[in-house]
Formats: structure tokens, C-alpha cells, sequence
């Protein structure tokens, strides 16, 4: 039977008179992970925050690397950061929000609320509603406010903090989490749609964005020859995402970003995306892809993750020059080399000013980059990215903003190093069955992954230079057989492995 434990921030969040149950520091669980190794685990986090980047946040972002059940997960901490309603999944709730307040005729008028613990309602009146809000969004202590103009609505859900819980409150919790701790984890279903139109979001104004102009044409021109309506749109059609049955990310994605609430609201749709939320999530921090590449074994460079307020004397241990990372950098942004001591306190303090962990990353220098493209588990491309000329990078970025790449080569997945094709194949299959660019490191010491993204490039001329026309027809034809799949789950429409 799977162990459910509590996680707290502090231990003085936690009162005799709670109840019996396994607490854990948040700073125990996230520092020691041989002690939390085992899969069978259902983490309850309740931490004093889940603002992005925060303690809460890494602690619900690294049980998921380790594969435990957590509540609330990372997708609902994202969700419930966001000031817009519509990303929270909560739309098909509406008429039974609007009959149930209508029953409960609620004083005061066109303003309620209402605070749900683990699914249960502090007003029995109101417990089926509650349990419909708690399974579209699954965080552990939830309050509502709804307001009424000319029907009732929810207004807004924030998360309710264990350290906050007022003393008429602390009885209401103690029942709510012992008839939780009772019960069967359940996961809501997803839904899903059935259409033949792809809606491809770019941002023409990108700098480096993950498809150039050319790649574009291709894939608009192959999907014709193929009966796909191939269709680009851009951050101001979001209210016209439902006309499409799938979509397509080709902008460079963050968890706090329009890019991200594209894929949930696509999800939420029953179309088909990629990238879909859950890579997005995992893909774009490299906390989790550490813990998650460690955890499963792949050969990766040696990572320390740093803690805010704690020395930063271990990275010694990598030796110098070290390479400092921020969890959510992309195209080597947020990514610093330390050649001393100095610089190491230096760089650090500079990247704790934006996120609780950080990493400290083995330097290992080779001339190029392996990246191989993956789809559906499935090695399409393979291409080497050399070092931006006398730079220890592949993007060298300017102090004026501008960015130099190095140079590429391309190859048949075929003719690339097996074992760095195998590493690829292997770090992929731990996020999903989606669209993936593994980044390799190979050379005399071994074969090292050293991150997997989620929305790799395909450009006219680079990743495309060997298969042509066929590498857009292999990813459309993907995208038609997910449409194409009975209504059975989400999976395989999202793209994300559930495990």
C-alpha cells in the first residue's frame, strides 16, 4: 500500500492535535532524495507557499521527478498562479455553481465564499460542489469566492495555507485529511475532440525562435500535400484555439508565459498539443530534469542542487570551473561558468535572487552538442551544435541583446554515435511520448545527457537537412493518427506518459 507523506515547511505547522500521520520538512524531503527514492509514495505538500520557483513549488516539481503521487501537482500550482480563471479548468462547473448557491441561498448578498479541505465542504449543503471543484483542481486546502451579478460564478480559488488555518478552522482540516488519507487517489479524466486543422503558434518577433520562416512554408506546403490545413496564428488568436483539432507549438515556452495557457486551454479542449502542459512543466526546469535523470539512472553530469541560505561550500566538490545554472533558462540563458571560489558566491547570490534551488553542474567541454529530435519515442533527427566561436556555449549572448551561434552539422540518425542516440532515447521516454530535443554530450570520458527539451528546433536547412520533406511529414502524420485515435484518455492526445 502506497505510504502518503505530509510535507510542512516547518514543524511547528504541524499540531499534536492534527492528528497521526508521516511529516516531513520540506527541506528534508527535497535534500535527500535516497530517503525518497521508493515510487510508492503519495506526498500531501503543504507548504507555507507554491508561488513559482518557491520551496512549495520545488517540493511538488521533485516528487513528480521521483514518480510520487503529489497534491498539488505542478500543473495545479501553475494554474492557481494565474489571475485567469479560464486556465484553471473550472468552465463546465458554472450551471452547477449557479444551481447549488442558488439552493444554498447564501447571506450576503452577490459575494460567497467558501473553503473546501481535501474535496470536503465546510457547508454540507454544498458537498457535491465542493468535490467537483476539488477534482478539477486538486490542490489540499482551497478557498472559493463566488460572486453573483446575474448568475453565480466562481470569482476566484487560492490555495490556503496549513500555518494560516484559523483556530474554527483547525477541526474542519483534522476531518478532511483523515477521510482523505482513507480514500482512493483518483486522478480526473481527460477530454477529447475529433478535427483535421493544425494551428502552429509562432511569434514573428522571436529572436531565437524553435522554427525559422522557411520550416514554417515546409510544414504549411507538406501539410496540404496531405490534407492537413496547417494554419499560423499567434498570441491574439487565443479565443479562436477551439476552431482547431490540434496544435503546435513553435515558440520558445515558460511556465509563466501565454505559450503555457495555449496548451492548457488547447488540453482543456480535447485537441491535440505539443508541447503538451506536462512537458512544458518538466521540460523547462532543470531542478526537476536533474532529480528526474538521477532518479532513473541516466548518465548525466555531476549536479548539486543549492538551496537558498545554505553554503554553497559543496560545490567545491565539482572542482572549478563550474557551470551555474537558474532552473528555467533556455537557449543558454540564466547559465553561468564560475572559474573560482569568488565567482561561485558571486553567480550564486545573483541567480538566488530569482529562485529558491539552483543547480551547480560538472563543467565538461566538448566541441559540439548532440541533439537528437525524438517523436513518439522515435528518433527522427540527429545534429551536432557547435560552440559559439571563443565561447563555451552554443549561444553566445551579447551585453547588446544580440545572440551568436555556432555553427551545425546534420546526420542520419543512423550514422550518429548508437550510445548517444540510445542516452537520447532513454531520457525521453521519462517525460512522455511527445516531441523532444535531447541534448547529448559525447566524447572519451562517456556519454552524458544534459537536458531534454520540449519544443526542439526544426530549421529550414539544420534539423531537416537529411530527411527533407519527410521529417514534416513524419510529424504530421503523428499529429493525424492522434486525431485520429479513439476518445480512450488523454494520453496519447497530450502527448504525456502517466507513470
Amino acid at each position: 500500500m502506497a505510504k502518503h507523506i505530509v510535507l510542512v515547511e516547518n514543524d511547528k505547522d504541524w499540531s499534536a492535535d492534527f492528528g497521526t500521520a508521516t511529516v516531513v520538512t520540506a527541506r528534508d524531503y527535497l535534500m535527500n532524495a535516497e530517503l525518497y527514492k521508493s515510487r510508492d509514495m503519495r506526498i500531501i505538500n503543504l507548504c507555507r507557499s507554491y508561488r513559482y520557483l518557491s520551496t512549495g513549488y520545488y517540493c511538488s516539481l521533485l516528487g513528480e521527478a521521483r514518480r510520487h503521487k503529489v497534491i498539488p501537482s505542478v500543473r495545479t500550482l501553475t494554474d492557481l498562479s494565474s489571475k485567469a480563471i479560464y486556465s484553471l479548468n473550472v468552465g463546465d462547473l458554472d450551471e452547477q455553481v449557479h444551481r447549488a448557491l442558488l439552493r444554498h441561498s447564501p447571506a450576503g448578498g452577490g459575494r460567497f465564499e467558501l473553503y473546501i479541505f481535501f474535496g470536503q465542504s465546510e457547508v454540507k449543503e454544498l458537498q457535491e460542489l465542493a468535490r467537483q471543484i476539488f477534482d478539477a483542481v486538486r490542490s489540499p486546502l482551497l478557498k472559493i469566492e463566488f460572486r453573483r451579478h446575474e448568475r453565480w460564478q466562481i470569482h476566484s480559488l487560492r490555495p490556503v495555507y496549513l500555518n494560516s488555518l484559523q483556530s474554527q478552522q483547525r477541526e474542519f482540516f483534522c476531518e478532511s485529511l483523515s477521510g482523505y488519507l482513507s480514500s482512493r487517489w483518483r486522478t480526473p479524466r481527460a477530454k477529447s475532440q475529433l478535427r483535421y486543422d493544425l494551428a502552429v503558434l509562432y511569434n514573428p518577433e522571436e529572436n531565437l525562435p524553435p522554427s525559422n520562416t522557411g520550416a514554417l512554408r515546409k510544414l504549411i506546403v507538406v501539410g496540404k500535400r496531405m490534407d492537413v490545413n496547417v494554419e499560423l496564428i499567434q498570441k491574439k488568436d487565443y479565443n479562436r484555439l477551439a476552431e482547431f483539432d490540434a496544435l503546435f507549438i513553435r515558440e520558445t515556452t515558460a511556465i509563466d508565459h501565454y505559450t503555457y495557457r495555449f496548451a492548457k486551454k488547447a488540453e482543456a479542449e480535447g485537441m491535440v498539443v505539443i508541447d503538451d502542459p506536462d512537458a512544458i512543466v518538466k521540460c523547462t526546469n532543470k531542478v526537476y530534469m536533474a532529480e528526474l535523470l538521477a532518479a532513473n539512472n541516466v548518465p548525466a553530469p555531476r549536479t548539486l542542487i543549492l538551496q537558498k541560505g545554505e553554503p554553497v561550500d559543496s560545490v567545491s566538490g565539482l572542482g572549478c570551473p563550474v557551470v551555474l545554472k537558474i532552473p528555467d533558462g533556455s537557449f543558454s540563458r540564466g547559465i553561468y561558468k564560475a572559474e573560482n571560489k569568488q565567482q561561485v558566491r558571486e553567480y550564486t547570490a545573483r541567480l538566488f535572487r530569482e529562485s529558491d534551488l539552483i543547480l551547480a553542474q560538472e563543467y565538461l567541454y566538448t566541441e559540439y552538442d548532440w541533439r537528437i529530435g525524438i517523436l513518439n519515442n522515435k528518433p527522427l533527427y540527429a545534429c551536432q551544435y557547435f560552440m559559439s566561436p571563443a565561447h563555451w556555449q552554443i549561444v553566445k549572448h551579447g551585453e547588446s541583446g544580440r545572440a551568436t551561434e555556432g555553427d551545425y552539422k546534420s546526420w542520419a540518425v543512423a550514422d550518429a554515435p548508437p550510445a548517444v542516440v540510445e542516452a537520447a532515447s532513454t531520457a525521453a521516454r521519462l517525460i512522455g511520448n511527445g516531441f523532444y530535443g535531447v541534448d547529448v554530450k559525447h566524447s572519451e570520458r562517456g556519454t552524458f545527457v544534459i537536458e531534454i527539451n520540449d519544443n526542439p528546433s526544426i530549421e529550414s536547412g539544420v534539423e531537416d537537412a537529411v530527411l527533407g520533406a519527410e521529417l514534416y511529414q513524419l510529424i504530421l502524420k503523428e499529429f493525424i493518427r492522434r486525431i485520429e485515435m479513439p476518445r480512450e484518455g488523454g494520453s496519447a492526445r497530450g502527448g504525456t506518459q502517466v507513470g
